[in-house]
């Protein structure tokens, strides 16, 4: 089913409101959902609002939180957000951080007390758009194995880098896992097999039926699983949270509070230099990428992020197409 984007806004809002989410909260949950289906990332999009929904009224997310900011120094924050909606949790996160960085140069921020945030990009852009150089990581539930074992132990923990330029932000915004859980759910409402890279079954065989999947593979084997690492230690040890396999679990005890840790870095590029030529030095590496010979295959060379711009510039005009089962779910 293929529906605008006003129109996709307009449900999942009262989706959440019928719930007694705050119009506020419903709308910023929203745009962060439909900024991951309008890049064509539908495993961060509206599917998700069942779920959210399902442990929103279990009790598993604050649905009236109350956030507190707590100063480190000069340029460090605590900030704790009593495991309300992860999507709000973080762009309120990010605004404090925005504001310590214009002042200071540079600003750390630990969340703590929060919930699954849905596409980290979303937050790096509110840094890009002010000029800002930002850096996020969140850690998540076990479900990779790590390099050499049969058993998951670390979650997809997805980084992500945004860096300002010209025109439109380079955002690297990846899943330390070959793909993140979601495209293995979205595989499974969709009907459709997976590639035998994405996950292996019960004894740690790859399989290309995304029902089979019993955990995820990391990226380039030892280094994704060592990137996974370092992201569960800067959001989860740093944060004082749970790490890897002590972590609750998304799917499961919907009545718990997740108390997931998310990692913040804020940097003003005008501390080393002039932000404007940095802008215009990040824009000329960009056009001589899209001028370098390509290989076969391939027409042109791109840039991190831009292949999910070009998509939702597309997307915004043709709207967004939804499997019947969403589409049914917030419409019911």
């Amino acid at each position: 089913m293929n529906i605008s984007v006003s129109a996709l806004k307009k449900i999942v809002v009262q989706k959440f409101t019928t719930e007694g989410v705050d119009a506020e909260t419903a709308a910023q949950v929203a745009d962060v959902l439909i900024y991951a289906d309008l890049r064509g990332v539908s495993s961060h999009g509206v599917m998700r609002v069942e779920h959210y929904i399902t442990r929103l009224k279990a009790g598993g997310i604050t649905k009236n939180p109350h956030f507190s900011v707590e100063k480190r120094g000069t340029n460090h924050l605590l900030f704790k957000g009593d495991n309300g909606f992860g999507h709000v949790i973080c762009k309120e996160a990010m605004d404090e951080t925005i504001k310590v960085a214009k002042e200071h140069g540079s600003c750390t921020t630990i969340i703590q007390e929060s919930s699954h945030c849905g596409a980290l990009g979303y937050f790096l852009e509110q840094a890009t758009s002010e000029n800002l150089i930002a850096i996020m990581c969140s850690q998540t539930d076990s479900a990779v194995v790590p390099f050499g074992g049969k058993e998951p132990y670390f979650g997809t923990n997805p980084i992500a880098y945004g860096f300002p330029t010209n025109d439109k932000p380079i955002i690297l915004d990846m899943a330390t896992s070959n793909v993140a859980l979601g495209k293995i759910l979205y595989a499974r409402e969709k009907g459709e097999t997976i590639p035998n890279t994405w996950g292996v079954d019960a004894q740690g065989a790859p399989t290309t039926d995304p029902h089979q999947v019993k955990s995820l593979t990391p990226f380039a084997g030892p280094k994704g699983y060592g990137m996974a690492l370092v992201v569960d230690v800067l959001s989860g040890i740093l944060a004082s949270a749970a790490f890897g396999p002590h972590i609750s679990k998304m799917y499961g005890n919907y009545e718990q509070k997740r108390n997931l840790g998310q990692y913040l870095y804020v940097l003003n590029p005008n501390i080393f230099g002039d932000v404007d030529q940095f802008k215009a030095n990040i824009s000329q590496m960009i056009n001589e990428l899209h001028d370098a010979p390509t290989a076969p295959n391939f027409d042109q060379v791109l840039v991190p992020g831009e292949i999910e711009q070009i998509r939702s510039v597309e997307t915004m005009d043709k709207g967004i197409d939804l499997p019947d089962q969403v589409y049914n779910y917030l419409n019911s």
